[in-house]
């Protein structure tokens, strides 16, 4: 969720050069540092806030809250300090594929169990968590039309830690009317999840505790360790543009590389007979490291009145998924000091190429083998309407309502005769609603 400051008359450049750089989970050195001071109150902090509620139907739903906090110094130089706290509840589906009877599937931690209907998609209803996490961010001049920038990441979950450092430089040519960037950054994540980390294609086992049948020492076997980690390195080359006084552009290359437990403990997979009847539940394996890369292209135009603002990007990496993102809003002012913004985004995805619905027990156990459908194929699409104002004392209130679809599609799988009846694909339907103020 990007919080937008609009009481400054910040140079348009600038401004969508943070706003792409943030890819890397900062907030960069965009070397316009001495642009906006020149109109900032150096002896206040400015502070963007937003509350942002996102309820998927009969799914997970997240209550989020950010603060965002700006000061510039003198000599130009600004730290901004954000911190964020969101809560997510509700369930969310653990892999396993509908089946025409009702299944039971023991719970994460092993204590318990649950169960699902019938030719229905299996979720699993303990999923909680609350994260908080906090960045911050020192930028500054180094040379005549250089910038630079150094930040911090923390971010603590119940079971996962992430921590992050990175760096930027920008370089401001052309009489700034053009500027190259060039950011990196680093994260170092520890996972702990509740009831371990699982052995890759072990066996689901029977949950244990005093209403339950089973005991502990079986579960405990399909365990491989408590906690395990991973690092990400980035790396982002970014240029922009202002063709005239109307047009602005701008493009990046990204390239990211993860290495470590990329797999998801609490992902299963449906073992099936030749019937399509589940003999089992599996645990996922996925890869140990996953090499990104992605081009981003965006255009902002201002007409007479309105602002168009159009992005596309192109996402490949070495799991096989492919992805197109075009995203595009327009600002149509209603009078002086309001406003509408229509958006609409839409999103498509090819299947990583350990993606399966469902493993069967006459072909070969794969190497590796995830039924999340999040690495799936799919398409997506967001609409919506955000209204903006702003107050008489100068600060700004907006208001953002929209609609998220999520289409997955059958990557060209036959489905067994079992689950002819059976919704494999299930789309996702989401309500996002955010309130922001500026002051």
């Amino acid at each position: 969720m990007q919080l937008t400051k609009k009481k400054s008359p910040v140079n348009i450049k600038a401004a969508l050069t943070i706003a792409t750089t943030a890819l890397l989970g900062t907030l960069p050195a965009a070397g316009h540092a001495q642009e906006s001071s020149k109109v900032a109150e150096l002896s206040s902090w400015d502070f963007d806030t937003a509350f942002l509620y996102y309820s998927e139907s009969d799914r997970v739903s997240a209550a989020e809250a950010i603060i965002n906090a700006k000061k510039t110094f003198e000599n130009d130089q600004v730290l901004n300090l954000k911190l964020t706290i969101d809560s997510l509840t509700g369930a969310s589906a653990n892999g396993a594929t509908a089946q025409p009877n009702v299944q039971t599937f023991t719970r994460p931690s092993g204590k318990g169990s649950y169960q699902t209907d019938k030719n229905t998609t299996p979720l699993d209803d303990t999923f909680k968590d609350t994260r908080v996490q906090l960045n911050a961010q020192w930028t500054q001049p180094l040379a005549e039309n250089y910038t630079g920038s150094a930040g911090i990441h923390i971010s603590k979950e119940y079971d996962y830690l992430s921590l992050g450092i990175n760096g930027n430089l920008a370089y401001d040519f052309n009489n700034k009317n053009s500027t190259f960037s060039l950011g990196l950054s680093y994260f170092q994540d520890t996972f702990e999840p509740e009831g371990g980390i699982p052995v890759a294609f072990a066996s689901m086992p029977s949950a244990f505790g005093s209403d339950e049948n089973g005991n502990k020492e079986l579960f405990d076997a399909t365990r491989l360790t408590d906690s395990d980690d991973k690092t990400t390195a980035d790396i982002m080359l970014g240029f922009t543009q202002v063709i005239n006084r109307r047009m602005l552009m701008q493009f990046n290359y990204s390239y990211s590389k993860v290495d470590g437990y990329l797999s998801d403990p609490f992902k299963v997979l449906s073992l099936l007979d030749s019937n399509g009847y589940a003999q089992d539940y599996l645990y996922e394996s996925r890869p140990d490291s996953r090499v990104k890369q992605s081009l981003f292209a965006q255009t902002k135009y201002h007409f007479e009145q309105n602002v168009i603002d159009v992005s596309y990007r192109y996402m490949w990496d070495d799991w096989e998924i492919d992805s197109h993102t075009i995203d595009s809003k327009l600002r149509v002012p209603l009078s002086s000091t309001s406003y509408l913004e229509p958006h609409l985004r839409f999103y498509q995805q090819t299947a990583a190429d350990f993606y399966r619905p469902f493993l069967m027990q006459s072909n070969p156990m794969p190497m590796f083998a995830s039924a999340d459908y999040r690495i799936g194929e799919m398409s997506a699409y967001t609409v919506g309407l955000k209204y903006g104002m702003k107050l008489s004392d100068g600060n700004d209130l907006s208001f953002r309502l929209e609609y998220y679809r999520q289409n997955p599609k059958n990557a060209g799988y036959q489905a067994p005769d079992a689950l002819e009846s059976a919704d494999i694909y299930e789309s996702v339907d989401a309500i996002i609603a955010q309130v922001s103020y500026s002051f």
